[in-house]
């Protein structure tokens, strides 16, 4: 229903909780409109219409962590094989890491000198991502935006079919981008960068290395 701002209080955030876990949500589901409650109280105070947010400490749900939904080097080979202009756009975001958001924007032109760079950012500062020599000779033979497909959803089905990967989606690309890069010995600080993460603490999940790295060097 609805309710006066100024009368929310932290007993309202908790009844909420549990009216939304009755709904059978997944636990990221909770947190994520916990968090989008959150963040409207504090726009409410911003703007004036109430003295402090009444959003509880401990409120959040606590999610099991999870490894990073990056794809094997097997999905890889796959994915980035299909046939154009999918297989392209696919081998642009796991060489980049870009968003998919910014990944709709990006042009040849916005490569300088082995540099691409990416404007229009979450974070609203421009990054400057380095290309690999690879990724730099396929532009260098296109021209205008370089990814043709506006929605995600249409090119993750795509992806699929043809490359037999069933649970591909373009975010894994940025996810295993991102492992790769501390797995092949980047720094988390120049990772934090080419992200755009606006905190450390963000690029930091990606620092937990995969068992079969471990293993190695164990051996």
């Amino acid at each position: 229903g609805t309710m006066i701002a100024s009368k929310i209080g932290p007993e309202d955030l908790r009844r909420y909780r549990l009216w939304l876990e009755e709904h059978e949500l997944s636990p990221n589901t909770v947190k994520h409109l916990l968090s989008d409650a959150r963040c409207f109280l504090n726009w409410a105070v911003n703007a004036g219409y109430i003295d402090r947010s009444p959003f509880p400490k401990r409120l959040m749900p606590r999610i099991q962590e999870r490894p990073p939904d990056r794809l094997t080097d097997a999905e890889v080979k796959a994915v980035s094989s299909i046939s154009e202009p999918h297989g392209f756009v696919v081998r642009l975001a796991l060489g980049t890491g870009l968003r998919w958001g910014e990944l709709t924007r990006v042009k040849c032109s916005d490569v300088k000198d082995g540099v691409l760079l990416v404007y229009q950012t979450k974070s609203t500062k421009m990054r400057r991502v380095p290309l690999p020599p690879d990724l730099l000779a396929e532009l260098r033979n296109r021209v205008g935006m370089l990814n043709p497909f506006p929605v995600s959803d249409h090119f993750n089905r795509a992806v699929r079919l043809r490359s037999g990967v069933e649970r591909f989606h373009a975010h894994q690309c940025r996810h295993t981008y991102a492992c790769r890069w501390l797995e092949r010995g980047g720094s988390l600080a120049a990772l934090q960068q080419i992200l755009g993460h606006s905190t450390i603490v963000t690029t930091q999940r990606y620092a937990r290395i995969s068992d079969d790295l471990v293993k190695a060097e164990a051996d």
